[in-house]
């Protein structure tokens, strides 16, 4: 921590980014489902709603984590 507010901001933000890239990164490549494949090529809009769901609540605990 420093003792500049803007530089604590930007350290937590890329520090937050950096954790969210990294956990949605493992948990979509541990997914026996190929979910790029089922939204993109096949329009299946549950499949997109799952991977909405599930960034969200990766980044909820990302952000609670770092509050």
């Amino acid at each position: 921590m420093t003792e500049f507010p803007l530089i604590n901001a930007v350290l937590f933000a890329v520090l937050g980014l950096a954790v969210f890239a990294a956990a949605a990164s493992m948990i979509l490549r541990l997914l026996p489902f190929d979910f790029r494949k089922a939204i993109i090529d096949d329009h299946n809009v549950a499949a997109g709603l799952v991977v909405a769901a599930l960034l969200l609540g990766i980044a909820w605990i990302v952000a609670a984590t770092m509050h």
